[in-house]
């Protein structure tokens, strides 16, 4: 069995290469093999003037693409196992089809590289929340840590599968989790940025499954945020301080009510840090996988 990567797309742009660094940095802490994908779609510029030129032109850019990307990994992270592969086809699903065999796939927040077709920002939203793995979305990232990993949680299975993933890597960081939640309720006193304690009924029902998560990762320290109402604003202002945003890409309600269309269009444009978008296994009526789609 082929041994899971952390899977780095990337598309020449600068957020493509800081999504790199992420992907290297990650591999090292993990301890997994770093793998650079950089897809071809053979007919976005078939309708160019010198079209045969420019292919020739363009094969050649693509490997060179690639060749640059595995050195700067392993400038950045001399630790980690590096490989390449120059994938053809539609930019989305081979991306998809990657995240089928990887621990993590990783991309750079919007790409603006030499075509503009491969941008990879172009398709995050239609990669969160589709992948089988989680989907990690960088725009700019710095060694400089702050020792926090902040997540959205509401207690629903995706925000389960954020969860094992933000206390993995807080433990892999050293960092404690932050635990944000939406409640449908005003908080009960003034509080900063609308911070408050959790009504009665919330409390019992997200306190018994982070006493769960507790019990799972002892050696992690956890803290909990409640904001009132929808969280997003919350959950951007927080990431101005944390190493890594994590939110499930569905939720119950509250905090998690539109997380897939918050995270597309709020969180992963607007966050300060890296955002992860995690999900789920999906299951069918027989209680067999679904395939992702």
């Amino acid at each position: 069995m082929m041994e899971r990567a952390i899977v780095a797309g990337v598309d020449g742009s600068q957020a493509a290469k800081a999504a790199l660094d992420w992907a290297a940095d990650d591999a090292v802490r993990t301890g997994l093999p770093l793998r650079i994908v950089h897809v071809h779609e053979p007919w976005s510029r078939d309708t160019e003037p010198t079209a045969s030129q420019f292919r020739e032109t363009m094969a050649e850019w693509h490997m060179l693409l690639l060749a640059e990307s595995a050195e700067r990994a392993r400038a950045f992270a001399p630790a980690a196992q590096v490989s390449t592969a120059l994938a053809t086809g539609a930019v989305v699903q081979r991306l998809k089809t990657e995240a089928e065999t990887a621990a993590t796939l990783v991309v750079g927040g919007k790409g603006h590289g030499r075509l503009p077709t491969f941008a990879i920002g172009s398709v995050t939203a239609e990669l969160a929340g589709h992948t089988a793995s989680p989907l990690v979305v960088v725009r700019t990232y710095t060694m400089e840590q702050h020792g926090e990993i902040v997540i959205g949680y509401d207690g629903s299975p995706d925000a389960d599968a954020a969860m094992a993933f933000a206390l993995q890597q807080a433990s892999l960081r050293a960092a404690r989790v932050r635990v944000l939640h939406g409640s449908r309720y005003p908080a009960l006193a003034p509080h900063p940025v609308g911070y408050g304690p959790l009504p009665m009924g919330e409390t019992n029902e997200l306190g018994g499954r982070l006493a769960s998560w507790r019990e799972r990762s002892p050696h992690v320290e956890m803290v909990e945020t409640i904001v009132p109402g929808s969280a997003v604003s919350a959950l951007v202002e927080a990431s101005r301080a944390a190493d890594l945003v994590v939110v499930g890409s569905r939720g119950r309600g509250g905090l998690a009510s539109a997380v897939l269309g918050s995270v597309s269009h709020g969180v992963v444009r607007r966050a300060r840090c890296a955002v992860a978008v995690v999900s789920a296994p999906r299951l069918d009526p027989a209680g067999a996988d679904e395939p992702r789609r």
